[in-house]
């Protein structure tokens, strides 16, 4: 379990439809209403290789942007150093969705004397376009693997932020990205009942990594359309899936508490229900991306027709 660095986040905008006096009960909210998140990251070794699934926002961002984030000075770089494995050790990295916060760090800022491997349009959140810069790649050595929708919706902006798919993160790898293209839970066009569960049991919507043996992937859409979650089974025959932003924080438990920046919150809703549901009943151990207490919860039904969430301390984390 990497840490790569706590930052803040508006609660309401993390609560979309949930009021105010309800979210605070489970969070707690700083002066200017901003709660703390964390980026969540995995190293995983096996088969002769480290694999990276997730790189946070990395070192791009001006300071008024991280001043906007209260972004602390840390990333995947920081987090990796700390366990002595190089940058360039990392034989491949997957990526949930491409979210600056989930991918900045694919590529980072090029040093001075560098020669950089893109020149090109800055990240930013704040006042006017920043001057062009230079960046490497973070990870020299690795492919990056993503959904094929996901991968065409960054490159379009598709988005309800028009600040989060950033070209700096994504046009330097344009050749080093693997694309997959998972079976949808439900088809295209239908709109499922908020708790009907995909008709296409999971083992059929998974998607096997190419070249990494054990590691799967499947859709998980509404905050994105092309959102994946990451499936494995580690040493001790625990089934672990990393969680991207349809639950990324205990406090998200709630089937309606989803994201203000949801492409289609009722889809997030109908998603949230089946994950939840497998969860409880593979036992799964689950990663949550965002959580910045311990993210390693497992999910357990209640006698309310709905799911509570057990804390599993999980050494090293």
């Amino acid at each position: 379990m990497l840490r790569a660095g706590e930052f803040r986040l508006d609660g309401g905008s993390m609560f979309g439809l949930i009021p105010r006096s309800v979210w605070l009960r489970s969070v707690v909210a700083d002066d200017k209403g901003r709660i703390t998140v964390q980026h969540n990251c995995l190293l995983l070794e096996g088969g002769g290789k480290r694999i990276l699934l997730e790189v946070g926002t990395g070192d791009k961002l001006d300071q008024k942007s991280k001043d906007l984030f209260v972004m602390q000075d840390r990333t995947i770089m920081t987090a990796l150093q700390e366990v002595n494995c190089r940058c360039e050790d990392i034989n491949a990295v997957l990526t949930t969705h491409l979210h600056f916060d989930h991918a900045g760090g694919l590529t980072r800022l090029a040093k001075p004397g560098e020669q950089p491997d893109w020149h090109g349009s800055a990240s930013g959140m704040v006042g006017s376009s920043r001057p062009d810069h230079g960046v490497k790649h973070t990870f020299p050595n690795a492919r990056v693997f993503t959904q094929a929708r996901e991968w065409a919706d960054a490159i379009a902006n598709k988005s309800v932020m028009t600040r989060t798919y950033f070209t700096d993160h994504l046009e330097p790898l344009r050749e080093r990205f693997t694309l997959l293209d998972s079976p949808r839970p439900f088809i295209s066009g239908y709109i499922p009942e908020r708790d009907e569960m995909p008709l296409l049991p999971l083992r059929l919507r998974e998607t096997l990594v190419p070249g990494l043996p054990g590691l799967s992937v499947f859709l998980t859409p509404g905050h994105t359309w092309g959102q994946q979650a990451i499936k494995f089974t580690d040493t001790k025959g625990d089934t672990i899936v990393f969680v991207p932003d349809v639950l990324p924080t205990c406090a998200h438990l709630g089937q309606a508490y989803s994201l203000a920046y949801d492409v289609e919150p009722y889809t997030s809703c109908v998603s949230k229900r089946w994950l939840l549901e497998a969860a409880a009943s593979e036992n799964w151990l689950l990663i949550l991306d965002h959580e910045a207490g311990n993210p390693c919860q497992r999910v357990k039904k209640n006698d309310k027709g709905w799911f509570e969430l057990e804390s599993v301390e999980v050494p090293g984390i």
